[in-house]
């Protein structure tokens, strides 16, 4: 879905602690914090990772412009990153090309809470691996954690600084794949955080508390649920997770009434549901709901998932 998202498709993490999301992942006050997923339960056992056609980076340079609200295949579904920045490419994550003892890493180079940059980072002399417990170094975008080579440090708790090692994306960014076959890749911050996370279901919030279920390539994954008091229908968002679960944040032309520079929170529906255009709380302004995914390439487990969005 292309023009369904707002502009800068990032995460927003909060203190205490981005259809495929164009958005990357930001923190507030420069933590990360995210709740596991937990395995997809729907009314059918295919994989999410069913889906046909290439996995859409989360960050990257399509006009938001030029795109058709009304087409969930699109390459950044809903917002697009905003043009320019401070961008800084030292390192590729996906060849690791760091000298030894080192390992390439995403980071804030602006001193913000949002991966905008990759560069080398020390290797600890006995790093953690995927799934097992890490700390971090003043902040989760500072780059400095002790996971292994090929992984970073997530769900940080911003009060001990302690989280859980995610393995990177493997292959390339044209083909992009996970060893866990539990988990699907997800490139966020125009290519400078490609994570492996575990799958949720919109529709069924199936996320650990505190977290909500939004938008990642070809399927869905478990973020912090940033909103804090706003994130509820045709609030302004510029990120990812600044809407409340069961929301995302949509371009602003097709949420009514949308005051957001980016775009505004608008709902998942339910396509399977007797009258799914009535889950729309925007349905009296002419919000219907639209399929995330073209029917030929929907994902079994996700056919029924839905956006409200308004008309082209």
């Amino acid at each position: 879905m292309q023009r369904l998202l707002a502009r800068s498709q990032a995460v927003v993490v909060l203190a205490v602690l981005p259809a495929c999301s164009d958005r990357a992942i930001a923190t507030i006050d420069g933590t990360m914090a995210e709740g596991d997923a937990t395995s997809i339960s729907a009314d059918t056992d295919a994989s999410p990772g069913s889906a046909t056609g290439p996995v859409t980076s989360l960050g990257g340079s399509t006009d938001a412009g030029d795109d058709d609200p009304s087409d969930p295949t699109t390459a950044c579904p809903f917002i697009c990153e905003p043009d320019g920045g401070s961008r800084s490419i030292e390192c590729s994550l996906w060849d690791d090309d760091c000298p030894r003892g080192e390992k390439c890493m995403p980071w804030a180079n602006d001193g913000g809470g949002s991966w905008n940059s990759t560069r080398c980072a020390p290797l600890d002399d006995t790093p953690a691996a995927p799934g097992e417990p890490c700390t971090v170094v003043d902040s989760g975008v500072s780059r400095i954690d002790d996971c292994e080579r090929g992984a970073m440090c997530w769900d940080v708790d911003p009060e001990t600084n302690v989280g859980e090692c995610v393995a990177f994306c493997v292959g390339s960014e044209a083909n992009p794949t996970c060893t866990d076959p539990e988990t699907e890749c997800t490139i966020s911050g125009e290519g400078t955080l490609i994570l492996c996370l575990p799958w949720c279901h919109p529709l069924m919030q199936d996320c650990n508390e505190g977290a909500g279920c939004y938008p990642g390539n070809n399927v869905f994954w478990c973020a912090p649920d940033a909103s804090a008091a706003a994130g509820a229908f045709g609030d302004p968002c510029e990120f990812l997770n600044v809407c409340d679960p069961v929301l995302f944040c949509a371009n602003a032309d097709v949420v009514p009434d949308c005051a957001g520079d980016f775009g505004c929170c608008s709902e998942f529906c339910d396509l399977g549901s007797d009258e799914p255009d009535a889950m729309c709380t925007g349905a009296r302004q002419g919000h219907v709901c639209v399929p995330w995914f073209e029917e030929a390439v929907a994902p079994p487990a996700f056919a029924r998932v839905g956006a409200c969005l308004l008309p082209d």
